[in-house]
């Protein structure tokens, strides 16, 4: 591709007469191709042919993202955006001001009431406001009668005569003009690229579980379009942790920018990235829909793609009015599942090993039930509500994140009210008064037992199985029914290290089970 020169240039022109300069010509490009993001972003790629060497006007002027604005061109091209006045049919856009829409035409001015006459006149034509000026609508109507110049407070009118009014009016409105420097093609296909904001797209799940052993999972995808009719058009519904670090920052090249503007935007919007942590259904949350731990959830996947770890899934060819919103299904999939019943005991001690009563992570001491289960789509899935149900009845509805292809994961679906839960913990007294200090970084610490004991019982009229997670911070002393014991990554910043322990048992109908633990802490003193 040779090099392409674009030019960067927003011109506020008020151009009288016509809308076209003598060398210029009027072409339409076409949207062939978007690709969505789920947070109001996509990818566009217009495209437009142009003939010999000359300027070519665009109606349709893209609103890019700062920085991703490019063309591909065989030829050398220049880009430019204005601001012109043209004449627009009255009927096909919105009432505008009445001293611009009708100025130098001669008109009859009737006033409410029957007090006043009515004033004949020609309404003056104003300069236009420069782009970067706040105009407020005027509240005097001027007015040039065979008198002088009369100034009418538009509240009082009651009607307007326009003679010769026409069936145009005239509009200030952005246009694209793309120069296309020598070449001896009778013609030369351009590409325009860029992101946008106006297209996205939410990803949910159907679950069916009747079958006691296999169930059915579906993807279903909604296209919300508030950018411009698509005819045609391929469509790509884009899943991953991207980075779009300008995302909040409109390009200089969009319509209605000034530089004051786009200084601020550059300076205190910049987005961190396209996939905000605090809403992780508009885009993807990296974190499996199970908690790290020592959960027993298998972590291999079938390899898929290659490069950076965005999925572009096709949906084929598509037309949409602006406005429209599609719904479809994109995909469906069979896999075994287990049914589990989750109890996550929290732990409730700060870093430095205090009891501050609350979980770590937003951590619940309910339990659960859940459905464990691998990813039986050919890609991954992404963030999204997954409805679970069974029999035609509704089961619940939770969200699920990021699954590889063949990942196993655990999907919540409802509290199991039916599993009665208890945990209680003690801190044991030293008999003999003495009591252990250590000195951590300047500050004096107490090392503590504490005694724990966890009990669950089955309501149920079968056998389930049971997945309990207790966390903890300190280093375990012994534990009953030998649970699984983890390292926790979250306790490298703690005094305490923090661990997980994992019992998994099946647990029959009527059944109750207890186990005991004890581990010791430092706590301050």
């Amino acid at each position: 591709m040779t090099p392409i020169r674009a030019l960067a240039l927003v011109l506020a022109l008020t151009l009288s007469g016509n809308t076209l300069h003598a060398d210029e010509t009027t072409v339409k490009s076409k949207i062939v191709a978007v690709d969505l993001f789920k947070n109001g972003l996509a990818v566009v790629k217009r495209e437009v042919t142009l003939g010999k060497p000359g300027a070519y006007v665009i109606e349709d002027v893209p609103s890019p993202v700062h920085g991703t604005f490019w063309i591909e061109s065989a030829g050398t091209v220049d880009t430019l955006v204005q601001t012109r006045e043209v004449e627009v049919p009255a009927n096909e856009t919105t009432p505008g001001n009445l001293q611009e829409d009708l100025a130098g035409k001669k008109v009859t001015l009737t006033f409410k009431g029957e007090k006043r006459a009515p004033i004949v006149g020609t309404m003056m034509a104003m300069k236009s406001a420069k782009q970067d000026e706040i105009v407020h609508p005027g509240r005097y109507l001027i007015i040039q009668t065979a008198k002088g110049r009369v100034y009418v407070d538009s509240n009082e009118v009651g009607s307007i005569e326009a003679d010769d009014a026409g069936d145009k009016v005239k509009r200030r409105q952005p246009r694209l003009v793309l120069t296309l420097g020598a070449t001896e093609k009778a013609e030369t296909k351009v590409v325009i690229r860029y992101l946008t904001h106006g297209l996205s797209w939410a990803a949910s799940y159907k679950i069916d579980i009747t079958d006691p052993k296999s169930l059915t999972l579906e993807q279903h995808a909604i296209v919300k379009n508030e950018l411009a009719d698509l005819e045609g058009a391929e469509v790509r519904l884009i899943s991953g942790f991207p980075s779009v670090q300008f995302s909040n920052v409109r390009s200089l090249l969009s319509p209605g920018t000034t530089m004051a503007g786009f200084f601020q935007e550059l300076s205190g919007g910049v987005a961190r990235m396209v996939d905000f942590a605090s809403n992780s259904v508009m885009t993807q949350n990296p974190v499996g829909n199970y908690s790290r731990g020592g959960f027993n959830v298998a972590i291999g996947a079938i390899p898929t793609g290659e490069g950076v770890d965005l999925h572009y899934q096709s949906i084929g060819k598509r037309s949409l009015k602006d406005g429209d919103t599609l719904a479809m299904t994109v995909g469906k999939g069979k896999a075994d599942y287990e049914r589990i019943v989750e109890w996550l005991i929290p732990d409730t001690r700060n870093e430095y090993g205090s009891h501050d009563g609350r979980g770590r992570g937003g951590d619940d001491d309910d339990a659960w039930d859940a459905l464990k289960f691998k990813n039986p789509l050919a890609y991954p899935m992404t963030t999204g509500p997954a409805l679970v149900t069974a029999n035609g009845l509704f089961n619940g509805q939770r969200s699920t994140y990021w699954v590889n292809a063949g990942e196993e994961t655990v999907l919540r679906v409802g509290k199991a009210l039916s599993i009665r839960t208890r945990s209680i913990e003690n801190e044991q007294s030293v008999k003999d008064g003495s009591r252990e200090f250590i000195w951590v970084g300047g500050r004096q610490f107490r090392k503590s037992t504490v005694e724990g004991e966890i009990a669950v019982s089955n309501h149920r009229n079968e056998t389930v199985q049971m997945v309990i997670r207790r966390r903890f911070s300190g280093e375990l002393t012994r534990a009953d029914g030998s649970p699984k014991s983890s390292l926790r990554e979250e306790g490298v910043f703690s005094i305490n290290k923090r661990y997980e322990l994992v019992w998994s048992l099946p647990l029959k109908a009527g059944e109750e089970q207890r186990f005991k633990y004890s581990y010791t802490v430092l706590v301050p003193y």
